[in-house]
C-alpha cells in the first residue's frame, strides 16, 4: 500500500508520544510505502488534489523496560515530488488542531481526491461537520448536562443550578483554555468575558463531573469499534486530565457502559466517514469526540503490550 500522511513538520513530532508516528512506523514495518506532506503543499490542479510528497522511512522505536527508546535519527525523508494524491491508496489528514481557516481550506482541497481510487482518513466532509466539542451534543443519552452559549447570564444561571461547571472553548485542544467555574468565585464574570470574547464567541459549559479526579479516559475507535483505552489522571492540584496539561497515562479497561456509548456512536461515525476517532469519557459520560488528530496509541501500546498501529494497517489492507 501507498499511504500519505498530512502532518505537522515531522521534526516537531514526538516519536514516543505522537500517534501519527506510531501509524507511520507500523506501515513501514509492514513493508508499505509511506509519504509525508504538510497542509501548505496541498493544491488543486486539473480538477485533482495534489501535494508535495516525500517518501519517508520511520525507524523502529522499541519499548525497553516500559519506556520508548527513540533512535537518532528516527526518520529518513527523501527529496520528494509534486504529484496527485490519487496516486496513494490512503491519505491521512493528521495535523494537530485547532481547526484554523487554513485547516478548513485543506479539507476543501481534499474533496478533490478521487474517492474511487483513494480513501481519505478521516473524511474531509466528516471533519468539517464534527467540531470536537459540538459533535458530541447529538448523543444526548451519553453526555453530561451541557449548554453552548456566549451569554454570560445563561452561563451564570447554569453554574448556579449545578454548583460547579467546566467551561471549554469550542476550538481548543489538549485542555487549553478549559476553566473551572464554581458558585461564589469572584473571578467568574471575568473568566466568562475572556472566554466568550465579551459575549461574541460561544463556549461549551458542562456540569462538573467529580469522577474527573479519577481520570479522563481516551478510547480509540477504529471503524466504530473500540480497540484500546488509556486513562489520563490529573496531576495534584489540577482538574484537567489531558496529557498536554500534565495528566499521567494509566492502564485501564473499557467498561460495559463505555462499550454501550461506542455502539451508540458507531453508525453515526461510519455515516460521516470518521473511521479513526478518539472519544473522551469521564465517569460514564461522553465529553468529546476527537476526529482531527486523535492521540493515545503510544500510551495504550506501552501500557497494554499491544500494537494498535499494526491493527490499523491490517484493517486498511482489507479495505484496499
Amino acid at each position: 500500500m501507498k499511504l500519505a500522511f498530512i502532518i505537522d513538520p515531522i521534526a516537531k513530532l514526538d516519536p514516543a508520544h505522537d500517534t501519527s508516528v506510531a501509524l507511520m512506523e507500523a506501515a513501514c514495518r509492514k513493508g508499505h510505502e509511506v509519504f509525508i506532506t504538510n497542509m501548505n503543499t496541498l493544491s488543486v490542479k486539473d480538477g485533482k488534489a495534489w501535494a508535495f510528497l516525500q517518501s519517508t522511512k520511520i525507524y523502529p522505536v522499541p519499548l525497553v523496560d516500559g519506556k520508548w527508546q527513540v533512535p537518532s535519527p528516527w526518520y529518513e525523508v527523501a527529496e520528494g515530488k509534486f504529484q496527485p494524491l490519487e496516486d496513494m491508496h490512503f491519505v491521512w489528514m493528521r495535523p494537530d488542531p485547532p481547526v484554523t481557516t487554513e485547516y478548513l481550506y485543506a479539507t476543501y482541497i481534499l474533496d478533490y481526491v478521487d474517492t474511487g481510487k483513494t480513501k481519505v482518513l478521516n473524511s474531509p466532509q466528516g471533519i468539517r461537520a464534527a467540531n470536537e466539542k459540538m459533535y458530541a451534543l447529538q448523543f444526548t443519552k451519553a453526555i453530561p448536562k451541557t449548554i453552548v452559549t456566549a451569554d454570560k447570564g445563561t452561563i451564570r444561571e447554569f453554574v448556579a443550578t449545578e454548583g460547579k461547571a467546566v467551561m471549554k472553548p469550542l476550538g481548543g485542544k489538549g485542555g487549553e483554555g478549559i476553566l473551572f467555574l464554581e458558585v461564589g468565585d469572584r473571578n467568574m464574570n471575568s473568566m466568562i468575558e475572556i472566554s466568550t470574547n465579551i459575549g461574541k464567541t460561544p463556549v461549551m459549559v458542562q456540569e462538573y463531573l467529580p469522577d474527573a479526579q479519577k481520570g479522563d479516559k481516551r478510547i480509540i475507535l477504529l471503524d466504530g469499534e473500540p480497540i484500546g483505552a488509556v486513562n489520563r489522571v490529573p496531576q495534584s492540584g489540577e482538574f484537567r486530565g489531558n496529557m498536554a496539561a500534565g495528566g499521567s497515562a494509566v492502564q485501564v479497561n473499557i467498561t460495559d457502559r463505555e462499550r454501550e456509548i461506542c455502539n451508540h456512536l458507531a453508525p453515526i461515525l461510519r455515516r460521516d466517514g470518521l473511521m479513526f476517532v478518539g472519544i473522551d469519557v469521564i465517569g460514564g459520560y461522553l465529553t468529546e469526540v476527537n476526529v482531527t488528530s486523535p492521540t493515545g496509541v503510544r500510551e495504550i501500546d506501552r501500557l497494554d503490550g499491544v500494537c494498535l498501529g499494526d491493527r490499523v494497517m491490517d484493517w486498511l489492507a482489507n479495505l484496499k
